[in-house]
């Protein structure tokens, strides 16, 4: 199986069979992307070094002012997409087989956790998987500990507060807090 066949599939938000082709070559890529994170979590590297290996990682170029404090985890990395300027801070994990997409500016908290697959609810069928996109706009601020649920969209300009669990899309411009997370109010300039 091709990388493009592979997130074609993903793309669809069909379920993947457990055992199936699309989900040996699911673990194929954690194998790789385990490989590459280990290269970036286990020693000092420069801002440029991490920008290469995130390259590699995703299989994408990455864009201007991209930043990461390490460590970082995934489990596929292939189906991340960073805008200019984002930043990544310490222990965040992704979870991307099902697609991430963090646009320009946004800023993400340290130890974030952005999952983009679910399992089916039918215990026979438990180990099938079923992904959705996560998609993150411009200008958006996810705090500290935040956890981004499958199919979910932050708008731009939106901020979520430190602990928050987005289960729900997040309107452009507001600020959204708790558990699960609720809109409070729009984005108040200081």
């Amino acid at each position: 199986m091709e990388l493009k066949d592979f997130l074609e599939k993903m793309d669809t938000g069909e379920e993947i069979e457990a055992g199936s082709e699309y989900h040996l070559f699911m673990h194929s890529l954690s194998q790789e992307a385990l490989r590459i994170t280990a290269e970036m979590n286990n020693a000092y590297r420069t801002p440029d070094e991490l920008t290469v290996l995130m390259k590699e990682l995703t299989g994408q170029k990455v864009l201007e002012g991209f930043g990461l404090f390490p460590p970082f985890y995934t489990d596929c990395g292939k189906n991340i997409r960073f805008g200019k300027n984002v930043f990544v801070n310490s222990g965040c994990r992704f979870q991307d087989q099902g697609g991430i997409r963090i646009g320009d500016n946004a800023l993400i908290g340290h130890n974030a956790v952005l999952a983009t697959l679910n399992h089916d609810p039918d215990p026979e069928k438990r180990a099938n998987l079923i992904p959705s996109p996560i998609v993150i706009g411009k200008n958006v601020w996810l705090g500290a500990n935040v956890t981004v649920l499958p199919g979910v969209t932050i708008g731009d300009g939106a901020i979520v507060a430190a602990g928050a669990v987005v289960t729900k899309d997040v309107p452009p411009n507001t600020v959204a807090a708790g558990v699960p997370a609720k809109v409070l109010h729009p984005v108040q300039p200081v």
